[in-house]
């Protein structure tokens, strides 16, 4: 495969060139222990490792104990001067110091000193180095697994702090093509936990996989053995997992998850990859596994399918069937690794932080991480983080509400960056320029994977430069998101304000252009605008002349590209709109229309009400809304279909605290927690659905667990489910015939 130019920019990738490290840990107090894949098989070496932090001034380390060195770093930023310590210990130390002496933490943006808590990133900072250099993505040894367990009679979900609840079945499969399944019915559960000890030691994989790994397998399996006394012994170096709770950040929603981490091998959880994913495309219903193979087709044809209330009765009637149904998710994981993580494995060949931090650090962290590193490579000063500052956002307006057809989507390809590359804006505080050259050389680099994509004798290679460019438009679009943001280092909100300003100047001169050209808009959404095109415009190529005119209209630097051409769309309201294109597939934007919050038959409905309207038959929507009132009336839809499914995000005794002090209002599941005597606990799903006659009423009073409906003597209330469904319809009662 062709080595790229850019394979050699040092700002990008680093200035160290080894190949072949899948993961660097910590090994004693001075250094690092980096592990390689070579000649085929793994090896490893220590090295030394120099701690560090930097301060505004050398004198903040006068009196302190412990031996260290100071450089200078050039340049006025504020960080202006480099300390090295001999050992991990004494820069912790000097941490500590430095705190009691300014009166300030690490995590103040205002702190005379700078400290990065984590020693692998320090170490890849300060060294240049990065991972998997030189590596294809199957080079990398990943094994998946996934438990299958029981359940308590009286319980919906398996709590692995109950004692009746236990594993049932342990399945293992790596891309090396082994597989295994431990089985309860051949081990006792201790004897499970140290086969799988066993098993992940001698296969020696470089990535444990698996979906929801974090918040369900891994935290049951360290439960368990540490109710038998089994000791985990998974990292390379025989030593245990650590676990801790954690969060991240995917976009505007906040994940708690259970990390854990293990010796000289990362940790991926696929439940994670499917949320990035669904971000951009906004298509899955749902992020659980068998959905979610369904969706990208990587299901077998022959993929054995067990509900979770039935796994007992297969465990002890069917032992096989659960087997292959066990070994059917980790092959599925396996399959969704293999679509989904390929550009974050290309992101850690780039940013200095272990695979496994790469799926949970945020955008600006990593662009933050490239300027860190190469200030640190030139020995130039770090200013501190910007105050947050509030500024005008991007340019959103509807023209047009129902369906109205046909309709043109275009956008400005790279919006923020293309601003940022033809005025030549730069932030404040780069000193070195660094910004806009390596903004230029990502959108250069990344229009030359995508050619090389194209040409591709092969489809490896031409997954790996679509991967490629795809990573590189995530960092070309990442660059203006860092302008805005807090609490980084080189950030600029006052450039960020520049910089939508002439994106909302530029956007409406698009929407007069078009106009003037007889063309309407319907919606604009920050970069891109979906128009009813002229009378004129009969084909997909008339679309595209027109589109290349509109961008001709444009200043140098700034393109539009046409996105799609679409038989209909419906206006709903701002990011709110579903379109359907000529082979009769239907896309729907914005949670208005498709939130994961409502009942399965409100989703249902709502998605088939939606198709009508744009197929131009308003008509047949009350003949289907009766239908599903019917449906609801003889109690035919499915308790599924009704219930919902909540998690329990703190404990009992902090919830009953909460609405004794009047903190927060009651909710169903922890009434029915609560009142079921179970030590239910914060992470515990529980699903209910709502009974009574009514259809106004307090629903944590008039509400039953999922696994107590009857369907030989529903108790469903049927006002209530028909009520929302009516409330459902009156939302959409203006654009019906």
């Amino acid at each position: 495969m062709k080595v790229l130019s850019f394979e050699e920019n040092q700002i990008l990738f680093g200035a160290d060139s080894t190949e072949g490290i899948v993961a660097v840990e910590p090994a004693g107090e001075g250094s690092m222990r980096v592990f390689l894949r070579g000649r085929g098989r793994l090896e490893f070496y220590d090295e030394p490792f120099t701690p560090f932090l930097l301060l505004e001034d050398e004198t903040l380390l006068q009196g302190f104990k412990r031996g260290f060195q100071v450089q200078p770093l050039c340049s006025t930023n504020d960080y202006r001067v480099l300390a090295l310590f001999e050992t991990w210990g004494d820069c912790t130390k000097a941490r500590a110091y430095l705190k009691k002496k300014t009166g300030q933490t690490a995590s103040s943006p205002q702190a005379p000193y700078l400290f990065f808590s984590d020693p692998v990133y320090q170490y890849l900072l300060i060294s240049g180095k990065t991972l998997f250099k030189g590596m294809s993505f199957a080079d990398l040894h990943r094994l998946a697994l996934d438990i299958e367990t029981a359940t308590a009679p009286g319980y919906g979900f398996s709590n692995p702090l109950r004692e009746e609840d236990r594993i049932l079945s342990i399945a293992l499969a790596d891309n090396h093509g082994n597989s295994e399944v431990l089985f309860a019915s051949e081990y006792e559960e201790r004897e499970m936990l140290e086969a799988l000890g066993s098993w992940i030691s001698s296969l020696d994989p470089d990535v444990v996989e698996g979906h929801n790994l974090f918040n369900f397998d891994l935290d049951y399996i360290v439960t368990r053995a540490r109710r038998h006394g089994v000791r985990l012994a998974w990292g390379r170096d025989g030593s245990e997992p650590r676990v801790r709770r954690s969060r991240f950040n995917v976009a505007e929603r906040v994940l708690d998850f259970t990390r854990m981490d293990i010796f000289g091998r990362h940790v991926v959880d696929t439940m994670f990859l499917l949320q990035y994913y669904d971000l951009a495309a906004r298509e899955l219903d749902s992020y659980a596994l068998k959905p979610a193979a369904k969706h990208f087709g990587v299901a077998a044809p022959a993929r054995k399918y067990i509900e979770p209330e039935e796994i007992q009765w297969y465990y002890e009637h069917d032992p096989e069937s659960l087997k292959q149904y066990n070994l059917d998710d980790v092959r599925e994981t396996l399959a969704l690794s293999e679509l989904l993580a390929y550009p974050f494995f290309l992101q850690a060949r780039i940013f200095p932080f272990s695979y496994q931090n790469i799926f949970v650090r945020g955008n600006a962290t990593k662009i933050n991480a490239l300027f860190l590193r190469e200030y640190l490579r030139q020995r130039a000063s770090v200013p501190k983080p910007g105050e947050a500052q509030a500024f005008a956002g991007g340019y959103t307006e509807v023209f047009h509400y129902g369906v109205v057809e046909p309709v043109i989507s275009c956008d400005v390809a790279s919006l923020y960056p293309s601003i940022l590359l033809t005025y030549n804006l730069t932030p404040s505080k780069d000193s070195l320029d660094v910004f806009l050259p390596l903004l230029r050389n990502l959108r250069d680099f990344r229009f030359e994977a995508k050619k090389l994509a194209q040409q591709a004798a092969d489809q490896h290679e031409g997954d790996y430069y679509q991967a490629l460019q795809q990573t590189f438009k995530i960092l070309i679009n990442s660059f203006y998101g860092y302008l805005g943001t807090r609490l980084h280092h080189f950030s600029d909100p006052h450039l960020a304000g520049k910089v939508t300003a002439h994106g909302r100047e530029i956007i409406g001169r698009m929407t007069d252009w078009l106009r003037h050209h007889c063309a309407e808009p319907i919606e604009i959404d920050t970069d891109g605008i979906y128009f009813m095109p002229p009378s004129e415009v009969k084909t997909e190529e008339d679309a595209k002349e027109l589109v290349e005119r509109l961008s001709q209209s444009l200043p140098a630097g700034i393109e539009v590209e046409m996105a799609g051409m679409y038989r209909a769309m419906f206006s709903y309201k701002k990011k709110n709109y579903a379109l359907l294109d000529e082979q009769g597939n239907v896309v729907i934007r914005g949670s208005a229309l498709r939130s994961r919050g409502m009942e399965k038959y409100l989703r249902e409905f709502l998605s088939r009400m939606i198709r009508l309207l744009l197929e131009g038959k308003g008509e047949e929507v009350y003949p289907l809304f009766d239908l599903y009132l019917g449906r609801i009336e003889r109690h035919e839809m499915g308790i599924s279909w009704l219930a919902k499914t909540e998690t329990l995000t703190e404990s009992l005794e902090s919830y009953q605290t909460k609405v004794g002090a009047k903190k927060r209002t009651p909710a169903a599941t922890y009434e029915l927690a609560l009142a079921s005597g179970r030590p239910y606990r914060a992470g515990d799903q529980i699903s209910y659905y709502v009974t009574g006659k009514k259809k106004q009423l307090r629903v944590y009073e008039n509400c039953k667990f999922i696994s107590d409906y009857d369907p030989d003597q529903p108790d469903d209330n049927v006002a209530y489910y028909q009520n929302k469904l009516n409330n459902l319809l009156k939302k959409f009662q203006e654009f019906l015939p």
